[in-house]
């Protein structure tokens, strides 16, 4: 009997939400730990966690997240791991998933700062860090290529991401204008085709 009772309570909607921001908590930290380059490099793992490990959100969603979180001001991937979190959790799941993911770079930057002085010039670091800085790019252009199936569906969406490309490498245009102006083309692209369906 109390056997019983024990799997229903570990079944409830409370225990499990429970598990699920224990969870968001310890894989954004992992991820925080060993992911070194900025957000693309975590976007990946994202994906691979979340996405296809455990289901919790499609790619349709953490393209629709990283679109947000690069809109708004702050820290791209930190937005994003706030808006995962809400989703998935609600308030709590968007402190954890946030604080998680923040909490082994402040980690890390405070042990760095007291000990500044004495590694600033140390030649073994300074060559550790420019292989890490080459191992993140192949992250980069994988997590790309996997978020492409979803993104780019059709010709107009490869001319955008062109256009958005070139931008973004040869001017010095904000980003946050090239985002604007990809929801402003998704509008339009909308609005053509309810208008040909009328017609």
């Amino acid at each position: 009997m109390e056997t019983t009772q024990e799997a229903k309570a570990a079944c409830s909607p409370e225990r499990k939400k429970e598990n699920r921001l224990l969870t968001i908590f310890t894989v954004m930290f992992k991820m925080g730990c060993v992911t070194f380059g900025g957000g693309w490099g975590i976007i990946a793992q994202m994906q691979e966690e979340f996405v296809d490990r455990r289901g919790w959100i499609e790619e349709e969603d953490l393209i629709d997240f990283l679109s947000l979180g690069r809109s708004f001001p702050g820290i791209m991937i930190i937005n994003t791991s706030v808006i995962f979190g809400y989703t998935v959790a609600g308030f709590w799941g968007a402190v954890l998933a946030a604080f998680g993911l923040s909490l082994p770079a402040l980690i890390s930057i405070a042990v760095v700062t007291y000990f500044y002085s004495a590694i600033k010039s140390n030649v073994i670091v300074a060559r550790a860090l420019s292989g890490v800085r080459c191992a993140v790019i192949p992250i980069i252009l994988g997590a790309a290529l996997r978020l492409r199936e979803k993104s780019l569906t059709g010709k107009s969406s490869y001319v955008l991401a062109a256009i958005a490309l070139f931008v973004c490498t040869f001017t010095k245009v904000n980003k946050i204008l090239v985002v604007l102006g990809g929801a402003v083309f998704g509008l339009l692209a909308l609005a053509v085709k309810r208008g040909g369906r009328h017609g």
